[in-house]
């Protein structure tokens, strides 16, 4: 194991936040990561995969792990599903496009999302009308403080909005290593009507689109509203689209007739964060080296040379003025660390 000391984090992290990590490893194998935790015993450590969903405002003071387990492969399959397991280290977007070459569908509407494979079921990544959860099996983690070793299964995961077990009481327990995912084979599930899918379906002529399509749409709708990480630091969606109660929503429509809400139930509505942020002024507007995106209010960004700290205060500043002009406090989606 090579460790490696005052090591900048800043390429391990989509924000490109630059701070220091007193000591660093990156995994390679489950048996590293036990030795490591073993030898490690009640010290903390710090886990980081693809980096795309936290936002680090400080020095890292202990062993940051690096968990870059690889490997994908088929565990069952019949005529018309199959069970594919991805290492906890795999590039999702890499993991979608692998699926997609094999004809497995059920993630195709979550293509292009930044991040590793082993973060998709912490965060139940979602977009698209589709969540993590419609095509969990299982994972496989390891507790970071006694090397237990267990299976987690949708039942176990507490899936919800953004959340999982991982975010709530087991938080900070656990590695994931690898995760199992049911794919389709055949008579895929498509869905085209959540949001500019089929617009842009209709716009190519596609009158039966395959999952490639349906992929290479939203990889073409995300292109074009949220910037390449590598490119402009950022995390991507930034906050939760709130979900308020039915007086709430009729109480906000009063006075703002032209508000988007989605019904969920009929005593619940999600009304889009982005919507509330570029009302309260913030679409587009830049504050010295950190912003909000020009093209999708949801999503702050690091021009360059942004402190964590800096980005979480504009986070907090738009979280106070959306609340002061709307009565609803955003809920942070990414990780402050």
């Amino acid at each position: 194991m090579n460790f490696e000391n005052n090591i900048s984090l800043k390429p391990f992290n989509t924000f490109g936040v630059d701070v220091i990590a007193e000591q660093f490893v990156s995994i390679h194998d489950e048996e590293m990561l036990e030795k490591i935790i073993s030898k490690n015993g009640t010290q903390p450590l710090f886990i980081i995969g693809g980096g795309s969903n936290m936002l680090l405002t400080k020095d890292v003071n202990c062993l940051v792990v690096h968990i870059n387990l690889k490997g994908i492969s088929v565990v069952f399959e019949d005529n018309d599903f199959v069970q594919v397991k991805s290492a906890a280290g795999e590039n999702w977007h890499d993991f979608v496009l692998w699926c997609l070459d094999r004809n497995y569908g059920g993630i195709e509407n979550l293509a292009l999302i930044p991040g590793s494979v082993g973060a998709a079921p912490i965060q139940n990544i979602g977009a698209y009308g589709v969540e993590l959860k419609d095509v969990f099996v299982s994972c496989d983690a390891i507790n970071k403080y006694s090397g237990e070793k267990k299976r987690f299964d949708r039942n176990n995961c507490d899936f919800g909005y953004r959340q999982s077990i991982f975010k709530g009481i087991e938080k900070g327990k656990w590695i994931i290593t690898s995760v199992t995912f049911e794919l389709s084979k055949t008579n895929h599930r498509l869905k085209t009507t959540y949001g500019a899918i089929q617009e842009h379906l209709d716009d190519m002529n596609i009158k039966e689109p395959s999952i490639r399509d349906i992929a290479q749409v939203v990889i073409g709708i995300r292109s074009t509203k949220l910037p390449d990480p590598k490119v402009l630091g950022n995390s991507g969606s930034f906050f939760k689209n709130p979900v308020v109660e039915k007086f709430k929503k009729d109480s906000l429509c009063i006075e703002n007739a032209d508000m988007p809400f989605f019904e969920l139930t009929p005593e619940t509505y999600k009304i889009p964060a982005a919507w509330l942020i570029e009302q309260s002024g913030f679409k587009g507007k830049r504050y010295g080296d950190c912003g909000v995106h020009n093209k999708q209010a949801l999503v702050i960004v690091n021009y360059g040379n942004a402190t964590g700290k800096e980005i979480f205060e504009l986070a907090s500043t738009i979280q106070n003025e959306v609340e002061s002009k709307f009565g609803i406090r955003l809920e942070m989606e990414v990780n402050i660390l």
